[in-house]
């Protein structure tokens, strides 16, 4: 079951280790969002030894979504270091093909990022 973010500080301090971090970014009238609920479970289960995904309201948490541009939900966006990797962010219904794409992509990116060290 994915964290879920409450406070500016505590997305912080998740997104600074070195391990790589997939914030997503939602909220309980978005019927897109509920679109993806049945299959992240498994999503984020089959990554799990790759990354962590932290659920972001974006109204609760609206500091974080207005200053990384978030328009349009359900979003994702990857971080490491505290530095954002890549963003899967826009207006469109997700599904689970396009986000398991964009996680392993992010994967890659960050096992790039690695080896330059």
């Amino acid at each position: 079951m994915m964290e879920q973010i409450r406070t500016k500080a505590d997305f912080e301090r998740e997104i600074a280790g070195p391990g790589l971090t997939v914030a997503v970014f939602r909220a309980d009238w978005c019927g897109d969002c509920h679109f993806i609920d049945p299959f992240m479970p498994e999503v984020e289960e089959q990554r799990k030894d790759q990354l962590k995904l932290i659920q972001v309201d974006v109204e609760e948490v609206e500091e974080v979504s207005q200053q990384l541009n978030i328009l349009g939900i359900p979003s994702f966006v990857a971080f490491s270091n505290g530095k954002e990797l890549v963003r899967f962010v826009n207006k469109a219904r997700k599904t689970r093909a396009e986000i398991e794409n964009f996680l392993d992509r992010a994967v890659e990116v960050q096992g790039q990022l690695a080896s330059q060290g």
